[in-house]
């Protein structure tokens, strides 16, 4: 048992470290390797003398049920000083219940604060064709789930690359994922946040 103060001084004398669980958005899909906002990330904390390290846990494709099962052994892995949370819209692509997708980040972000991180939740919105009353409940959400859950919010990841009149040019062909020059404008929305999660 003499071992465990020891250890835990020692985890607390290491650079905090950021967690990042989420789908293509933050996996780097279809962009070179390094020029994603998660990548984008860590160079910014070193350049801004931030000490801290990054782990990026995405999956492409992957949805809040997948990273709800992924995520405590994540948490063990790495015990992470800050969880951020960017999963949803592959359940809004595949037509999942909101309360489904709700019910899973809500849990997500309690087994992250139980195991004694900060949550960021990354919020995403569909496209118009999803129809209005849908739009409006899935956007709703995730402000909904940070609220209850005492997290820091991103209110929508693609701000500034997926509502200005030149979105195509930031998109891949696919129009779904962003392109490289769209990766520091995502990482500029979530800084603010995340900024003020670590020491």
């Amino acid at each position: 048992m003499a071992g465990l103060p020891l250890a835990a001084a020692a985890r607390a004398a290491e650079p905090p470290l950021v967690l990042v669980v989420g789908d293509s958005m933050s996996a780097e899909y279809g962009i070179p390797r390094g020029t994603g906002w998660v990548a984008l990330l860590q160079q910014k904390l070193a350049a801004d003398k931030v000490a801290a390290t990054v782990v990026n846990a995405s999956v492409s494709g992957d949805t809040t049920a997948g990273g709800r099962a992924r995520l405590p052994a994540l948490l063990r892995a790495h015990q992470p000083a800050v969880v951020v949370i960017e999963l949803g819209g592959n359940d809004a692509l595949r037509g999942l219940s909101l309360e489904m997708t709700a019910a899973n980040l809500t849990a997500m972000a309690g087994a992250a604060r139980q195991a004694g991180a900060k949550v960021l939740l990354a919020g995403m919105q569909v496209p118009p064709n999803y129809g209005a009353d849908y739009g409006r409940r899935f956007e709703a959400l995730f402000g909904t789930v940070a609220r209850d859950e005492n997290a820091a919010l991103v209110p929508f990841l693609l701000k500034g690359v997926a509502d200005v009149p030149d979105a195509a040019e930031l998109f891949q062909t696919d129009r779904i994922h962003p392109t490289a020059a769209a990766q520091p404008i995502i990482l500029d929305n979530v800084w603010p946040a995340l900024r003020v999660l670590l020491p």
